[in-house]
C-alpha cells in the first residue's frame, strides 16, 4: 500500500516509524521484523530525537512523547504494542493491503 508520511506529506511504499534510535536493538528489530512478516519490503525511520521541530510535529499530530510511533496508509497505528495488539485482532493486514 501507499504510506502517506503524515509529519511531511509525502507519499511512498513504506511503513514509517519515528525515532527507533531510543530503543535497543531487539525492539527495533522486533518491529521491523512484524512488519517485514507481513510484506513490508521498506520502513522509513525519522530521527525525531535529531530534529527537535519534527519531534513536536509528532507530538501534535500524535499526542505522544513515546517513540516509536508507527504510520501505515497514513494512519497513526501507535508504538509497537499498539501494533502487535492491532495485528491480534487482524487489524493489521487490512491497512498494510491498502484497505
Amino acid at each position: 500500500g501507499v504510506v502517506v508520511n503524515p509529519l511531511t506529506g509525502a507519499s511512498t511504499n513504506k511503513a514509517l516509524m519515528q525515532d527507533l534510535s531510543q530503543f535497543s536493538p531487539e525492539q527495533q528489530a522486533s518491529a521491523a521484523l512484524a512488519l517485514r512478516e507481513k510484506g513490508v519490503t521498506e520502513i522509513e525511520k525519522l530521527r525525531v530525537d535529531l530534529d527537535p521541530p519534527l519531534k513536536e510535529e509528532m507530538i501534535a499530530k500524535t499526542g505522544r512523547r513515546t517513540v516509536p510511533q508507527i504510520f501505515i496508509n497514513g494512519t497513526h497505528i501507535g508504538g509497537y504494542d499498539d501494533m502487535a495488539a492491532l495485528n491480534g485482532r487482524g487489524g493489521l493486514d487490512p491497512l498494510l493491503a491498502g484497505a
